[in-house]
């Protein structure tokens, strides 16, 4: 995967350069629209082989909640401008700066909190392998995961038991089946909000 990682150096910092003028607007809008906290959100997040890494998102919440790890599509916790953040996947644009220094990759496994993907067994531990991708498979086909677990009556029990195994799968198939080509189809199928099929079935 050598050509992967220097993709991701590259085109991380082209795309810092490009867009850092959007990325200064937006935070000046969360601390306009979203006052009393920071433009960014920082969590700990597992990365390759189990490490935790901190990684940097635009805060889309409020700033004092005690929600679940699990987000919810109209949950109150979410903004108005946090919605729209997220909706459009801006709130994820800093996670640039995680794939420049390492911790990241474009297309890879979301990275979990703690208690996810660092506490899988057997086999399954095997997709701590992989950095964790702003985009990926798994991402591509959950892409509406918030308004699907919404529409379930145990949000956190569908998410433990049917998405996250599910997500599981498909990222140790991208592990064993890696290919460029497929990474750069979903980079693009990420940006322009299109599906692709892989492995079978379509994503």
């Amino acid at each position: 995967m050598i050509l992967k990682f220097i993709f991701d150096r590259l085109a991380a910092l082209l795309g810092l350069l490009l867009i850092w003028p959007l990325l200064l607007v937006v935070a000046i809008l969360i601390k306009v629209k979203m006052p009393g906290g920071p433009a960014f959100f920082t969590q700990k997040r597992v990365g390759r082989h189990g490490r935790l890494f901190t990684m940097y998102k635009f805060r889309s919440m409020t700033v004092h909640h005690s929600g679940s790890s699990i987000s919810v599509a109209g949950e109150s916790r979410i903004t108005p401008l946090g919605a729209k953040l997220r909706h459009y996947k801006i709130d994820e644009l800093p996670e640039l700066w995680n794939v420049l220094i390492g911790d990241m990759s474009f297309v890879g496994p979301r990275p979990d909190v703690p208690g996810y993907a660092d506490v899988l067994q057997g086999e399954d531990r095997e997709v701590l392998e992989l950095r964790p991708g702003i985009t990926g498979p798994a991402s591509l086909k959950y892409r509406d995961e918030e308004d699907l677990l919404a529409r379930q009556s145990d949000p956190v029990k569908y998410n433990d038991e049917v998405i996250f195994p599910d997500k599981v799968r498909i990222n140790r198939y991208y592990l064993h089946n890696y290919s460029f080509i497929k990474d750069i189809q979903m980079i693009f199928c990420t940006v322009l909000g299109k599906h692709m099929k892989y492995n079978g079935e379509i994503i």
